[in-house]
């Protein structure tokens, strides 16, 4: 069974400032059974949940700052309004720019998970390039932060993966037991990290969702930073491309 799609809503930030409730009109009619928040633009999270229920969409995760006690109950307010468990961060690059870092970053991380969990939460790391680009006595960042943040979940993008010289398909088969969510993006691989539609790019779509576990990965998100093309017109043509190859389900 195809697993459902999602987009994170960041690809359509710039409209989202702008009308957040027509973005999230025009997401539902382009197929995508969910969304994964980059901040709600002013709006309450309850007010949100409301259109998302009219649309018949879910949330899939909230991309969040890292957890600390200060956060945590706007974190915790804000999910259970939106009816998810899931919420997600991210590192800098220079929370990985050594052996140390990386450790540190996973001390950090786990620490965060474990105030998380205290409150019903579950926390994930997204990645980007920098986390593969090094190299430490055989095992990149990445590597190293994953075996030490045991209890912090795998949101795997998987084109930053190979922008940072890594394989996504060996990676995402490697850690699909711990993969819940996925973020799918394509594009040429060069180094002006512009991006395309999913199905444009470069990146094997296929043979990357199927390495995932199917039991495990709850959403396939697609997540497109910048484009040459209109952003949603790019958004829509990820959909149709995941959703008309069977790779995906939508709404």
């Amino acid at each position: 069974m195809a697993i459902p799609l999602a987009l994170q809503l960041y690809t359509l930030r710039e409209a989202a400032a702008k009308n957040f409730p027509a973005v999230l009109d025009d997401v539902a009619v382009m197929g995508y059974r969910g969304v994964e928040t980059a901040g709600l633009h002013g709006m309450s999270a309850p007010d949100v949940k409301k259109i998302l229920d009219g649309l018949g969409m879910e949330v899939a995760a909230c991309h969040v700052p890292m957890p600390t006690k200060d956060n945590i109950s706007s974190l915790v307010d804000d999910a259970q309004a939106l009816a998810t468990t899931k919420i997600v961060s991210g590192r800098g690059s220079d929370s990985f720019k050594t052996e140390q870092a990386a450790r540190d970053t996973a001390a950090l991380c786990e620490e965060a998970a474990a105030l998380a969990a205290e409150n019903g939460l579950q926390l994930g790391y997204h990645n980007h390039w920098w986390e593969f680009e090094r190299d430490f006595g055989g095992s990149t960042p990445y590597d190293i932060f994953m075996a030490e943040a045991p209890n912090v979940f795998c949101e795997i993008d998987v084109y930053w993966v190979a922008h940072g010289g890594a394989d996504p398909v060996a990676l995402v088969q490697k850690l699909k037991n711990r993969t819940p969510l996925l973020h799918i993006k394509d594009g040429p691989l060069e180094e002006n990290c512009i991006h395309t539609a999913v199905g444009a790019g470069v990146l094997d779509i296929s043979a990357i969702i199927g390495a995932a576990d199917p039991t495990v990965t709850d959403w396939l998100i697609v997540e497109l930073d910048n484009c040459a093309t209109d952003m949603a017109e790019a958004a829509r043509e990820s959909a149709r491309y995941l959703l008309d190859s069977g790779l995906a389900a939508g709404r």
